[in-house]
This record gives structure tokens, C-alpha cells and sequence, in this order.
């Protein structure tokens, strides 16, 4: 898993997360990484992401007519049938 990297504004101070302990700038902001999942701040506006766990790429198991396939089929609204009661 990669590290949450952030970049505190006010002391310009980089941060690189750890999965074992929360790493803070120790400015006024206190920008603060908790165990390589959470970033805090007192003023979040001064923090800057350097990078991010997006997500990944695909293994190639699908190929790119099934992906745009899958994504029209996530699109399709469900009908709902009248039936009449006697």
C-alpha cells in the first residue's frame, strides 16, 4: 500500500505516513496523519494532498468492450410494471 504524502501550508513542513504511528507538523495547524488512513488539521484549507491511494488499475481480466459494457449496465434505471388488481 502506498503512503498518504500532505504538505502542511503554514510551516511548509511534508508529512509521509506511517501504518505503525501518527505523524503530526507540529505547527498551530497541527497537521496530523494517523497510521497511513486519516489527515487532520486544525484549518484544512492549509493542507495540500501530494498523493493519494486512488484506486488501482485493473489486473486486465476485463477487456475495454466488457468495462464500457458493465458501466451502461450500472446506468439502467429499473422499470416498475403496473399491474392491475381485480
Amino acid at each position: 500500500m502506498e503512503n498518504i504524502q500532505i504538505r502542511c501550508n503554514s510551516c511548509n513542513k511534508e508529512l509521509v505516513g506511517d501504518t505503525a504511528r501518527v505523524i503530526s507538523c507540529g505547527c498551530p495547524n497541527m497537521a496530523t496523519i494517523r497510521y497511513n488512513t486519516k489527515i487532520t488539521a486544525i484549518d484544512l484549507s492549509n493542507v495540500v494532498m501530494l498523493n493519494s491511494p486512488g484506486k488501482k488499475k485493473s489486473s486486465g481480466v476485463l477487456s475495454n468492450q466488457d468495462i464500457a459494457w458493465q458501466e451502461a449496465r450500472r446506468q439502467r434505471k429499473v422499470r416498475k410494471l403496473d399491474f392491475e388488481v381485480r
